[in-house]
Order: structure tokens, then C-alpha cells, then sequence
């Protein structure tokens, strides 16, 4: 295979210059330590063993407990879970990475049993989502939620300032919002969760209105240029739907563009699954947004390595979704990674876990109850994030 490629070489990123055009997208992984779901050991040692990615995109962490969905996901609003966090920059930052954080709140896709005081998940509108969660060691529907009163949304702004303020304590490089997948901000945004008839219900311009005001006080907070946010126009994830996504996630973009945040992270068709789910025109974002531009779903390395050596009058693209493992991070350290990505590596699902060890390996050794691995391939939960990066394109 041909060494001419542009996914290896350095890409300026907001005040950061990545080494190379590889990001890894955030990835679930179920094992923050309860009560606090503070960031395990485990954590320390699984980015760690990434730091040689351009970027890592940790795992979703819920900005409150009301934002939790799932069995043992880590938080960022206790001051026990930013000590957590730390330990991980600190040992990403050893390594020479970069690290982001991605910023979560479920909204209705949780069960009451995560919620405080065991009350209903939150909602923009009172629709139970078809799926399930996983929770006290086994799969079950997720619970009904209630709507959110006009008078709280202020506080989930401010759960996400406040997150934010914890994560750059942490020592994260910058942070990512989850605006994807069917969570909060998106039930917000699409008409089949959205039936508010408040300044938050009815308009393109009403239901893009907390996703945009989260984006506003996060960048104000952490900076614009240390700020990115994920969407997902078209994914059926969690339930989640629009009548007419194209014009939604246009005007939305136009107004993330304002803010002049460091990136857009999108994922191009159904989120882990087929990229032709629904007609959208993704290049209509990518020509609104004049920022940095990550692609996610369905690439193989020949599509990533087309799409970095693409001119265009914006040189700031990233693109790209293949497994990240920690021989991947030494092959690229030893120059091995475009012959590795040629023969097909890292481009399939694998099932590497921890230190090297398989799954099962892993579990046992840390007493996990099988089938928290599997969330993710049985369908009940709808973000296989961990099976895949993002790569980098565009002109340098």
C-alpha cells in the first residue's frame, strides 16, 4: 500500500497541534465506580493507552445525576469525580495526549432507579422512548419520563456551565457536548420527541433553542475554540426522529458556526449502522461550518484517506471512524499505522478490552457481571462509539 497519506501528518485544532489527523470518538465503557461514578483505576490505564491518537474524546459523563442513563457511567459534577478525571489527564498529559471531554445528560433514555429520589427521568415532552437501559446488572424498558418545566431548563444550562468549569479543573483539554444519539439536547431538537408548545416547542428555531444555549454558556465557559458538540441528523438511536431533518440541522449548524466553536462532530447516517438511512446532505453543514469538521460512521480507510486529501477553501476538515486500540497508538508511534490500516486492521469490530486482555478476560479479573460488554451489540444501547475513531482531513 502507498505510504501517501494525509491522515498521519500534524493538524492544528483550535490552540492544539495534533500529531496526526486521528481522533478517538467517545466510547461507554460502564465502569465508573458506584455510588460516586468516579472514573475507576481502569480509566487511568485505558487512555493512557491512547495518548498517541491526535485527539481522545473520553466516554460520555453525565452533568448530573439526573443526566445519567445507564449502570455505572461517570459523572463530572462532584468534586470526587473531577480528582477522578484528573488522575486520567495527568496520565494522558504523561504520555504527550490531548484529551476532551464529552458532556452528557440522557434526559428521558434512564430509568428511575438512576434518578434522584427514584423520580421520573426528564423530558422535553412526557414520551416514553421504545428501548431498553441497562441497570442493576441486567436489561430493562426504559422508565417513563415527565416533561421538563419551563422553569428548570435554566438549570440544565447551568448543569452544563458547571459541568464544564469541573472538567477544565480536571485538566481536560477542552470538552465535547453531546447533542447526539436521541439524549437531551436532540429530544429537544427533533420534532417526534418535541411537542412543547412553550419557547421551547414548535419552530425549528424554538427546538434548537436549548442545544444553542448550552453551546453558548459552554464555549463562554471553556472557550469557543477548546469547544466542540456532537450531533447525529438522521440516527433513529433511542427512538429519536425528525419530519424534516435537513433544514433543522442547517440552521442549527449556521448558529454553532457563529459561536465559532473549535469543531461539529457528525455522525453521518444511523449512529454504528448503515450511512444511507435517510437522504441528508452532509456537505451543506460542511460548507456552513468553517470550523473543524469530524465525520463519523462507516469509513474505511480508502473513504478517510479521499476525504483528507480533498481541497477545499477550508483547510480545518476532520473525518474518519475506525477502531482506536492501544497497538494501534504504538504502530503509529513506530510508523506502522498506514500499513496496518491497508490490511484492514482496526477496521472491524474487535473486542480487545483492558491491558491486553479479551473481554471475558477483563471482566473476570474485575468481577463484571457479563452482558454490560454487549450493551452496545445487542441494540439496547445505541452507542458504539467504542468501536471506532475519527480522522482527520483537509489541508493542513
Amino acid at each position: 500500500m502507498s505510504q501517501s497519506t494525509k491522515l498521519f501528518e500534524p493538524f492544528k485544532l483550535g490552540p492544539l497541534t495534533l500529531p496526526n489527523r486521528l481522533v478517538m470518538a467517545p466510547l461507554t465503557r460502564n465502569r465508573a465506580v458506584p455510588p460516586g461514578m468516579v472514573p475507576s483505576p481502569l480509566a487511568v490505564d485505558y487512555y493512557a493507552q491512547r495518548a498517541s491518537a491526535g485527539l481522545l474524546i473520553s466516554e460520555a459523563s453525565q452533568v448530573s445525576q439526573q443526566g445519567q442513563g445507564y449502570q455505572d457511567t461517570p459523572g463530572i459534577y462532584s468534586k470526587e469525580q473531577v480528582e477522578g478525571w484528573k488522575k486520567v489527564t495527568d496520565r494522558v498529559h504523561e504520555r504527550g495526549g490531548r484529551i476532551f471531554i464529552q458532556l452528557w445528560h440522557v434526559g428521558r433514555i434512564s430509568h428511575t432507579s438512576l434518578q434522584p429520589g427514584g423520580g421520573k427521568p426528564v423530558a422535553p415532552s412526557a414520551i416514553r422512548a421504545k428501548g431498553k437501559t441497562f441497570v442493576n446488572g441486567t436489561f430493562t424498558d426504559i422508565s417513563e419520563p415527565r416533561a421538563l418545566e419551563l422553569s428548570e431548563i435554566p438549570g440544565i444550562i447551568d448543569d452544563f456551565k458547571r459541568g464544564t468549569a469541573n472538567a477544565l479543573a480536571a485538566g481536560f483539554d477542552g470538552v465535547e457536548i453531546h447533542g447526539a444519539n436521541g439524549y437531551l439536547l436532540d429530544q429537544f431538537a427533533r420534532n417526534g420527541t418535541n411537542k412543547r408548545t412553550d419557547a421551547y416547542g414548535g419552530s425549528i428555531e424554538n427546538r434548537a433553542k436549548l442545544m444553542l444555549e448550552v453551546s453558548k454558556a459552554v464555549a463562554a465557559e471553556a472557550g469557543a475554540d477548546r469547544t466542540g458538540i456532537r450531533i447525529s441528523p438522521v440516527t433513529p438511536a433511542n427512538d429519536a426522529s425528525d419530519s424534516n431533518p435537513q433544514p433543522l440541522f442547517d440552521y442549527i449548524v449556521d448558529h454553532l458556526n457563529a459561536l465559532k466553536l473549535a469543531y461539529i462532530h457528525v455522525i453521518e447516517g444511523a449512529t454504528g449502522g448503515p450511512r444511507d438511512i435517510a437522504p441528508f446532505d452532509y456537505a451543506s453543514l460542511r460548507t456552513r461550518f468553517k470550523q473543524a469538521y469530524i465525520a463519523n460512521n462507516g469509513y474505511d480507510f480508502a473513504l478517510a484517506n479521499k476525504g483528507a486529501r480533498c481541497r477545499r477553501r477550508r483547510p480545518d476538515r476532520l473525518r474518519q471512524a475506525v477502531h482506536l486500540q492501544p497497538r494501534f497508538g504504538r504502530a503509529i508511534e513506530e510508523g506502522r499505522a498506514p500499513q496496518r490500516l491497508g490490511q484492514g486492521h482496526l477496521l472491524r469490530r474487535r473486542r480487545q478490552g483492558l491491558h491486553g486482555l479479551s473481554d471475558a478476560e477483563s471482566d473476570r479479573s474485575r468481577g463484571i457481571i457479563p452482558g454490560v460488554r454487549n450493551i452496545m451489540r445487542s441494540g439496547a444501547h445505541p452507542r458504539p462509539g467504542f468501536f471506532y475513531a475519527s480522522m482527520a482531513g483537509g489541508e493542513p
